[in-house]
């Protein structure tokens, strides 16, 4: 995607540093970071200046290739036991970081010479990177079932466009998609407190591609449903248990049930390495509860430019931040993979695991679920 009309992916690798765009600063200043080490990479990622499922996890690949990179010969089985530890800590929810931290150890070649064993570490970092660009664009492609002929107005929550992954992202891409052909697409867009990755970074991102958006509260959602003002509402994921339940970024769950009270389609779209089927439902997601501070305060540029955090509770309030919460299968319409769009639940899961990596047309106008 494209920054003031130069081309960028979210993450990449360059020599041995990880470069990222620090997403804490946008919208108000674009930054790109050089993180030299993996410390420095899982700092990023905890600090959540990378954010985002893919983004997270094409970071964490990137990082165990800088580990493989750094790692004493004779003690290199030892440090990246180590660094895939630090990496798993850093956000606990989001499955991409899981797959591509256990895909780069199992990929690295038993026996064979530490020098190979660290060029395979960084192949393997950037083909996870190259293949979630991908699976974006190819989610974007499928995704041109949900859009009508005429006007389509959809509903989105927190991030999940080209900066929460290597490019195109997952919920955006068939907008973005259906953009670029000409469709008549606009967005209204969730805020999603309390970091406001949708007035933030889903707006920015619109901005930039030239989407038609309009930023709403958070709690205007019922409203702007209940005015059919919303054709179908599509959100990202960071973990898809083996049942169908998805954990997203908190406040998922109450859209989903506003858009089942209000019979509007609800679409999940992800790729499969979001899937865990290893994790049964929902109820086994581990959930991210990050600091009070974030509830407690908001930040924007003052008048003089500069960053600035502003209190916005009483002195002593306390607060809770949980950073995703879970929505079941039932209030889902489709499952929107880089491999079709099912309905969700543990065969169609499974069935689509065991698929080829590339979904016929025809197949996903059959899965394709209406409310």
């Amino acid at each position: 995607m494209r920054v003031n009309g130069v081309a960028y992916r979210t993450v990449w690798m360059d020599g041995g540093a990880v470069k990222l765009i620090d997403q804490r600063l946008l919208p108000f200043r674009f930054k790109v970071v050089s993180l030299r080490t993996h410390q420095e990479t899982a700092e990023a990622i905890r600090a959540m200046t990378v954010r985002g499922a893919g983004a997270i996890g094409v970071a964490a690949g990137y990082a165990m290739a800088q580990a493989a990179r750094h790692a004493p010969a004779r003690a290199f089985d030892r440090a990246m036991a180590e660094a895939a530890e630090l990496l798993r800590g850093t956000r606990p929810t989001a499955r991409n970081l899981f797959y591509s931290v256990e895909r780069v150890l199992a990929g690295l070649p038993v026996g064979a010479p530490v020098a190979a064993r660290r060029a395979r570490a960084a192949a393997i970092a950037q083909a996870i990177a190259d293949e979630d660009a991908a699976r974006g664009r190819r989610i974007g492609a499928l995704g041109q079932q949900l859009f009508r002929r005429g006007r389509s107005r959809v509903m989105t929550h927190c991030n999940a466009g080209w900066l929460a992954f290597a490019d195109w992202g997952s919920a955006l891409a068939p907008v973005y998609e259906a953009h670029h052909r000409g469709k008549r697409v606009s967005v209204w867009v969730m805020e999603t407190r309390p970091r406001g990755q949708g007035a933030r970074l889903t707006a920015w991102e619109l901005g930039q591609e030239g989407v038609p958006y309009t930023v709403l509260a958070d709690t205007a959602a019922g409203h702007v449903m209940r005015q059919g003002l919303v054709d179908f509402v599509i959100v990202g994921a960071d973990r898809i248990a083996a049942n169908g339940d998805v954990a997203n970024k908190i406040g998922t769950y109450a859209l989903a049930v506003l858009a089942r009270a209000h019979r509007i389609p609800f679409y999940v779209a992800a790729p499969t390495t979001t899937i865990d089927l290893a994790c049964p439902t929902g109820a086994e997601i581990p959930i991210e509860e990050r600091g009070p501070d974030e509830v407690l305060r908001v930040s924007g540029p003052a008048d003089d430019g500069r960053l600035a955090h502003v209190r916005v509770a009483a002195d002593g309030a306390a607060a809770r931040n949980w950073a995703f919460d879970v929505t079941p299968a039932a209030y889902l319409t489709g499952l929107l993979t880089e491999r079709g769009l099912v309905a969700p639940g543990p065969r169609t899961i499974r069935a689509l695991m065991r698929a080829p990596g590339r979904a016929r047309p025809g197949a996903v106008r059959r899965a394709l679920v209406h409310a």
